[in-house]
């Protein structure tokens, strides 16, 4: 799995947890929508560190909670 597109299960896992929508995150942490949709879609090729910060403390975990996730332990290039 590619780094973009665990990010996105990863955030879409914590919106599922605290029962979120994209649309909520965007509203509590002012992430535009788009950006949001793209991350969690995996369009992009990269993901800014800073979105996922943003992301992270809108859900009230830090950066080292987020990346804490079997997910990234085999992360193709």
């Amino acid at each position: 799995m590619k780094l973009t597109e665990a990010v996105g299960k990863r955030v879409e896992k914590l919106l599922a947890e605290r029962n979120m929508t994209q649309y909520q995150l965007y509203k509590n942490g002012g992430i535009p929508r788009s950006t949001i949709s793209v991350t969690v879609d995996g369009k992009y090729k990269t993901v800014k560190l800073d979105t996922i910060y943003q992301i992270a403390a809108t859900l009230g975990i830090s950066l080292k909670e987020f990346f804490d996730d079997p997910l990234f332990d085999n992360l193709e290039d």
